[in-house]
């Protein structure tokens, strides 16, 4: 098994309702509104530890880290887009 897989904790919904207490249909209704990111595989969840931190900040760990890579690039992503218009 590759070493990322195997190094990322999942959850089912039932243990984030226990680890959260909450009922498993709130963290099925937070799944379904997008305040907890989780990946439907066959006909089961599994959600990720990194999208519960949502819960506690309001953002999911992935969006936030893929941000901060975009905001790094923004600048040269803006030059790009003048050159381009700059053309037309």
């Amino acid at each position: 098994m590759n070493d990322t897989v195997s190094s990322i904790k999942v959850y089912t919904p039932e243990q984030v309702a226990d680890m959260l207490q909450l009922s498993k249909n709130t963290v099925y209704e937070l799944i379904k509104r997008g305040e907890i990111i989780a990946k439907k595989i066959g006909k089961v969840y599994r959600i990720p530890a990194s999208s519960i931190s949502f819960i506690f900040t309001g953002l999911d760990y992935d969006l936030y880290k893929a941000e901060k890579e975009d905001l790094k690039k923004i600048s040269s992503i803006q030059k790009e887009i003048a050159r381009v218009r700059s053309m037309l």
